[in-house]
């Protein structure tokens, strides 16, 4: 049995002190009980906490170690099996901030999912607009819409909320990957269904390209019997080679003299729905960066929260007051308007996840780069 913990309880109204605040005298005390009885909440009594000067995320800084979940995930796949009822074996990141949550951030879900070897994940679709990313490993397929497609290594692969989808391990060997989802978001908001699909995924035998890959996989071509824009992008994997070739080409070209907009040895990319140029999913934006050897960035802050993977190498994260030593697999979260701060000694690449498409879309999003200050 669950608790839906979104029920708190009765409102409490508690005497406050400071400046604008009534003095505390029986009678305050005998409306405010008033209140309670009624379900109201004076906002003298609450506007630091509802309205603060700048956002205080719930969430925490914190980091997860990918041999660690690696290892559970392992474990996970030799007691619990995959099939109706839990559909899935995904193991959540909780973060500390958010009372036991399954919950990356208020708004991000993610998560290690681990397939053994010839397993099937049963089809089923939700309103949940979700993504995998590839650490290691190959061998699994997903089914998008009937559609197969091949998850390798460093492979970026985006699905809208609705989509039928199932996968299936037609390797020897296990295989584990990062789901990522907006879950906590539509869970907040109420906006959230689920359907259940086949029990097996509808394919044995996959091409070397998916449909949506051979329709929507050719940079800067868009195909005119396609031409309506989708809130979504259509193009089911955004492979590894790509990324990875146009990351080195950016840092080539600024060892040739061409300008960089970011800070120099910083290079990023941001994958795009090829139909309008915008973010792959409504609620999800999705990038990639790499720092070049001797690297280290300045301070930024922004509103909404990330969910950074260390693709490959290693360095040194500050989020807020925390400090990390990073490597190839570990995960961390930027909670909202926490000043991050990135330096790798010999190279980093980093996959990072953001609710940024959100709060851009309600106007509310805000940037700021921390600027050092130095003495003379």
């Amino acid at each position: 049995m669950t608790t839906d913990v979104r029920s708190e309880g009765p409102v409490r109204i508690q005497m406050a002190d400071g400046p604008g605040q009534p003095p505390a005298t029986p009678e305050l005390a005998k409306l405010y009980r008033e209140f309670e009885s009624e379900l109201l909440v004076p906002l003298w009594t609450e506007i630091g906490d509802l309205m603060p000067a700048d956002p205080r995320s719930r969430a925490a800084a914190h980091r997860w170690r990918w041999d660690r979940l690696r290892d559970m995930a392992g474990q996970a796949g030799n007691l619990v099996p995959v099939g109706r009822g839990g559909e899935r074996r995904a193991i959540a990141l909780a973060n500390p901030g958010l009372g036991g949550r399954p919950f990356a951030t208020p708004t991000l879900w993610a998560a290690i999912q681990y397939l053994n070897p010839g397993e099937d994940a049963p089809v089923h679709r939700h309103s949940q607009h979700a993504f995998r990313f590839v650490i290691e490993g190959e061998g699994v397929w997903t089914v998008v819409n009937g559609d197969p497609v091949s998850m390798r290594r460093g492979d970026f692969l985006p699905q809208a909320g609705w989509a039928w989808h199932g996968h299936h391990n037609l390797s020897e060997t296990p295989m584990a990957w990062i789901d990522g989802l907006d879950i906590p978001f539509q869970y907040q908001t109420d906006a959230t269904f689920f359907e259940f699909g086949p029990d097996e995924v509808p394919t044995r035998q996959a091409p070397h390209r998916s449909k949506s890959e051979r329709l929507w996989g050719h940079a800067g071509l868009r195909p005119l019997t396609h031409m309506a824009p989708s809130p979504a992008s259509p193009l089911l994997a955004y492979r590894w080679e790509n990324t990875d070739r146009a990351l080195h080409d950016q840092l080539a070209l600024e060892k040739d003299g061409y300008p960089a907009t970011l800070e120099p040895g910083h290079a990023a990319v941001r994958f795009t729905n090829p139909t309008t140029g915008s973010d792959v999913l409504p609620t999800i934006r999705a990038e990639f960066h790499r720092l070049a050897p001797g690297t280290a960035s300045s301070g930024s802050r922004e509103v909404g929260s990330s969910v950074y993977t260390v693709f490959e190498g290693q360095g040194r994260v500050n989020v807020g007051s925390a400090f990390w030593d990073v490597e190839r697999g570990d995960l961390f979260v930027v909670p909202s308007w926490q000043e991050l701060r990135l330096e790798s000694e010999n190279g980093m690449d980093l996959f990072r996840f953001s609710d940024t498409p959100i709060f851009e879309r309600l106007d509310l999003g805000r940037h700021r780069a921390i600027i050092e200050e130095t003495q003379a």
